[in-house]
């Protein structure tokens, strides 16, 4: 290895691919392969459905985005592109009169424009394509009004990176240096003019028209866009007067909320908004409020259910509202009565994917363990499959050619909860064997595994091909069992989380023939933490791999760019309360480690900074014990790189096999 000096005086590790394919190569190669779909939009008359897939290219490289726009009338042509491809596109809208508005670089790299593909003529795809203004900066998240004169956007002038503490911070310039806003702008169609509306103080987050066009509700916050979205609040302006009412500081128990998806109600009269404790901006899970459009104190419609919905809307009516919801990581679609708070499931099922469209008509991506992803349409909950682009993945027709085995439900109890998780079998699998088993530990902690084709950024289910069992457990903290378990890790990061992933490795030790000697434990983010605190607390795990996690809460405070969620999961400031922060840092407890460990991250994250990596990994090669370090340049909490992302899958493979081996 070569090693060269950067900033925070780490060392950086040179990458260095395997001289060899690895035999694991085909399936990577496979999963590059892979198109995905970012986003799916069903038209108001619900003839059309729009959405952005992945054109895969060469291997090493990033792939590129399209649109596509299909008819669903029967005869209608087969689906096209909108235009040529691009490395960015995002944010497809319909217009109430047919337009479909979308965000596109195409014509530079990095510098998004809005296009509106004008409605089509009869027979037709799509219609003309035409450019609405010229940006310059970043735009995003347009929005038609329902008086199809105008589209909101989101835009950050002179500053073309895409926000998000995942994406690789920018070089610190010191301090005292300028905070960017990203500010509510108003286009209208017409001719292409923009004007921002909102305060120039605050960073907007999302937002919502009223029916009548004449107003907005936003979520936004002053100052750093990436971390006080924790922390903000509810306003709604006038779109001609620009005046400002502030609608509602979230709070739970004491401590800010956080709020997403925020939709103002067909007859005007409500803003209703998912809130709940969320640990990563776009992550969405809680329980759904009600607030009366003009203030006042929100209405739990939720409470106490045991699901998380992560997503919703509106009926015409403003009586009902559709959800998509997580149950014990599966997927359902819901309608919620407002006025008798009653419930109806229109579908459940071991998926995960995208909806849009309302309780009679949808359209929706879908992908499983079975099935990768594609777009469906039709009747809700009895949809047609309307795209085949994935049908030469290996194992679509065929499961014996799927890269991972057999997915099995797994229930247990502990400490007073039902914990669930996913168990694959090894492929190929036989009973009368004994197989080494992988614990993969999700991010989040607020989030969940749900039945999904594998993708290929961390698909750490490929070691059930490699003869492993995989199993991914959703303990307290995860989505998918209401917001009780979800807050149930507040103030014991690491304790109940790490007994309820204990508890099921044991559940599933007595059901399947896994070689108790011979059990390894990996996870990025918050499973990169979790990994890193389960190998001081137990002797149990033969070797881990820890991805951008974190060892010293204490010092993180002070090094991570988004310190704000930290608040509602800890209770106070570590400057106020350094006892919680400190029973819960595996840097406290790192001479119990006797787990070979190899440590991973990007030199850029902000999320969980390089040197929080660097601490574990030097305690442990200071103490002896086997590890391994390597960070990734330029990358940030998730790696972009093609190639980044293959080394990082091999390494990890290479340092299971290494270190699990098999009885002789």
């Amino acid at each position: 290895m070569r090693f060269f000096s950067f900033p925070l005086g780490l060392a950086l590790i040179c990458l260095q691919l395997a001289a060899a394919p690895p035999p694991i190569e085909a399936s990577l190669d496979s999963l590059s392969a892979l198109h995905e779909f970012r986003e799916v939009a069903l038209s108001p008359d619900r003839a059309r459905v729009a959405w952005i897939e992945t054109e895969p290219g060469k291997i090493d490289e990033r792939p590129l985005l399209s649109v596509y726009i299909k008819d669903l009338r029967d005869g209608a042509p087969a689906a096209k592109p909108v235009g040529d491809p691009a490395s960015m596109v995002q944010g497809l809208t319909w217009s109430l009169d047919g337009r479909l508005a979308f965000l596109s670089d195409v014509e530079a790299h990095g510098q998004m424009q809005l296009y509106v593909v004008e409605k089509p003529g009869r027979g037709q795809t799509h219609g003309k394509i035409r450019k609405i203004g010229n940006f310059e900066g970043y735009v995003g998240d347009p929005h038609w009004s329902p008086d199809v004169k105008s589209i909101a956007v989101v835009r950050i002038e002179g500053v073309t990176r895409v926000p998000g503490p995942t994406e690789p911070a920018a070089p610190e310039p010191g301090a005292g240096s300028k905070i960017v806003e990203q500010r509510l702008a108003i286009v209208t169609v017409a001719n292409g003019a923009a004007r921002s509306i909102s305060p120039a103080d605050m960073y907007v987050y999302e937002f919502d028209w009223s029916p009548d066009s004449r107003n907005l509700v936003y979520l936004a916050a002053p100052g750093d866009g990436d971390d006080n979205w924790f922390i903000a609040e509810l306003y709604a302006i006038d779109v001609e007067s620009n005046a400002v009412r502030h609608l509602l500081k979230p709070l739970m128990q004491g401590q800010p909320m956080q709020v997403a998806n925020v939709r103002w109600s067909p007859d005007g009269q409500t803003i209703a908004f998912i809130g709940g404790l969320m640990s990563d901006e776009g992550v969405v899970g809680g329980d759904i409020y009600a607030l009366p459009a003009g203030g006042g104190a929100p209405r739990n419609l939720t409470d106490n259910r045991k699901s998380t919905p992560n997503w919703f809307q509106w009926s015409p009516s403003s009586k009902q509202i559709l959800m998509d919801e997580n149950i014990a990581g599966d997927s359902a679609i819901s309608t919620l009565d407002l006025a008798s708070g009653s419930t109806e499931t229109l579908w459940k099922g071991a998926e995960s994917g995208k909806f849009s469209g309302d309780a009679t008509s949808s359209a929706l991506i879908r992908n499983s363990w079975t099935q990768p992803p594609e777009v469906w349409a039709g009747e809700t909950g009895k949809w047609r499959q309307i795209t085949h682009s994935n049908d030469a993945q290996p194992g679509v027709h065929d499961p014996q050619q799927r890269a991972w085995g057999e997915a099995k439900r797994v229930e247990w109890k502990n400490g007073g909860f039902d914990v669930q998780g996913w168990l694959l079998l090894p492929q190929p699998y036989d009973p009368a064997k004994r197989y080494p088993m992988l614990v993969s530990v999700h991010g989040g902690p607020a989030s969940v595994i749900r039945a999904s084709w594998t993708r290929r950024d961390l698909p750490l289910e490929l070691f059930s091909q490699q003869g492993y069992f995989v199993f991914l457990p959703n303990p307290r903290g995860s989505y998918g069992q209401g917001e009780n378990f979800t807050r149930a890790n507040v103030k014991d990061f690491g304790h109940g989380d790490l007994e309820d992933i204990l508890a099921g490795v044991d559940s599933v030790l007595k059901s399947y023939p896994v070689d108790d000697h011979r059990i390894g434990i990996a996870g990025w983010s918050y499973g990169g933490y979790m990994t890193m605190w389960a190998v001081t607390q137990t002797h149990r795990f033969r070797a881990a791999f820890a991805g951008a996690g974190i060892a010293n809460w204490q010092s993180y405070y002070g090094e991570n760019g988004i310190d704000q969620w930290m608040i509602p999961y800890f209770g106070a400031s570590v400057y106020d309360d350094p006892a919680v922060y400190a029973k819960s840092s595996p840097i406290n407890f790192i001479k119990n480690v006797q787990t070979p460990t190899l440590v991973m991250v990007g030199d850029r994250d902000a999320e969980c900074p390089a040197p929080q990596s660097y601490e574990f990994w030097h305690a442990l090669k200071t103490l002896g014990v086997k590890t391994e370090m390597v960070v990734y340049p330029g990358e940030g909490h998730g790696l972009r790189d093609p190639q980044h992302i293959r080394d990082r899958f091999e390494r990890v493979l290479r340092w299971f096999n290494e270190n699990m081996p098999a009885a002789h």
